[in-house]
């Protein structure tokens, strides 16, 4: 009997332990309530308000009623209309649109007199999965559009849709993954390392003495992250490499704009890194705000697996801050796309604003600690 109620004095003590500790209680409820969230809104492979545009070269009733069922559908949204294939090509190198559709000169006169006509479908097949999902909408589109005009006019039209793939015409996997994998491998390696690294040195108490050294803290915090950035531009170096010669995956763009975008990436990630050894006390606290602070906004939100425009508008904002999203783009356009500075260098200004911002608010942080 004693037994039983020493046992029951330490589950109701162990109770008390937890309900005090705002940090457990945040992790045994907050945690779950917020996955459920996100992942229920960002786990899925369906493509929903996917940007289009359209070619209308007919501009005739047919293609007309063809374009009104593409607008009403929930898995489009006609971005804009363009008048010839050169701003049809620039909408695809800056990645505006996922989808073209081009309707050919006497589109309807072709379908009335010969009973088939044909539609080109132009898809970025830089990422394979969404390109194959669209085509395949598209293809539904128009064979609702058929069915209801045999039921009309009980002639079984036919439309033949021409689908082209960019940039990716065998529909091969690797040219979407390597860029996700090396936003994620460098992500996760740069700050975890750099965060777990400054962390031990507060734990062991040398900091502390580093600090109050002859070096200005910003000197030792550099001194800490110059060994990860360079371990890291080898593991870019690696990745390309096994990228060309394995899995046969071309570099289209420049090597030397890569590599600087991919340093200036690892610098923003350091930054982070710095940051979160800031705000942390221990190796444990740092290591797992890197591995799940980092690991599931990096998999969820930079479009590597799945859509961000299928997401709700506060996920779609949030996705602006993680800076694997823009490394993601900038690797898929000059790797995959071949495409120069011109065409990244909104993605480019991003990660630094990111990289100056957690950089001032991490020496503040430790001016604040050292006064």
């Amino acid at each position: 009997m004693n037994d039983m109620k020493q046992f029951l004095t330490f589950i109701r003590k162990e109770f008390a332990h937890v309900l005090r500790d705002k940090k457990t209680l945040l992790i045994l409820f907050g945690m779950p309530v917020v996955q459920i969230l996100i992942f229920g809104f960002a786990l899925t492979n369906e493509v929903k308000n996917a940007r289009i545009v359209i070619l209308d070269q007919a501009n005739d009733p047919a293609s007309q009623r063809i374009i009104s069922k593409l607008e009403a559908s929930r898995y489009f949204e006609i971005s804009h209309t363009v008048m010839n294939h050169e701003d049809l090509e620039n909408a695809f190198k800056k990645g505006d649109i996922r989808l073209a559709v081009i309707f050919p000169a006497g589109f309807n006169n072709d379908l009335l007199h010969q009973n088939h006509a044909s539609i080109q479908v132009i898809a970025d097949a830089s990422d394979p999965n969404n390109a194959t999902t669209l085509t395949s909408y598209v293809s539904a589109v128009i064979q609702d559009y058929l069915s209801e005009t045999e039921q009309t006019n009980h002639v079984p039209y036919q439309i033949q849709p021409q689908i082209r793939y960019l940039y990716n015409p065998q529909l091969k996997g690797a040219p979407n993954f390597v860029p996700g994998v090396m936003a994620l491998v460098l992500m996760l390696v740069c700050v975890m390392m750099t965060a777990v690294s400054i962390v031990k040195e507060k734990e062991t108490g040398t900091m502390e003495i580093l600090l109050v050294s002859p070096f200005s803290p910003l000197m030792v915090i550099v001194s800490k992250a110059v060994p990860y950035l360079i371990l890291s531009l080898v593991n870019v170096a690696s990745i390309l490499l096994l990228s060309v010669f394995v899995l046969g995956l071309p570099i289209n763009g420049s090597i030397g704009l890569l590599f600087a975008e991919s340093t200036l990436f690892i610098i923003t990630c350091l930054t982070l890194g710095i940051f979160i050894s800031v705000k942390t006390d221990t190796q444990q606290a740092a290591m797992l705000i890197s591995l799940m602070g980092m690991l599931l906004p990096t998999i969820l939100f930079s479009g590597f697996m799945f859509p961000i425009e299928n997401m709700p508008l506060p996920l779609q904002w949030f996705s602006n801050i993680v800076p694997s999203k823009w490394y993601y783009i900038i690797v898929k356009s000059i790797m995959i796309k071949g495409l120069g500075f011109g065409a990244i260098w909104k993605e480019t200004l991003i990660l630094a604003g990111i990289t100056i911002v957690l950089l001032f608010i991490s020496l503040k942080s430790f001016k604040i600690r050292l006064s």
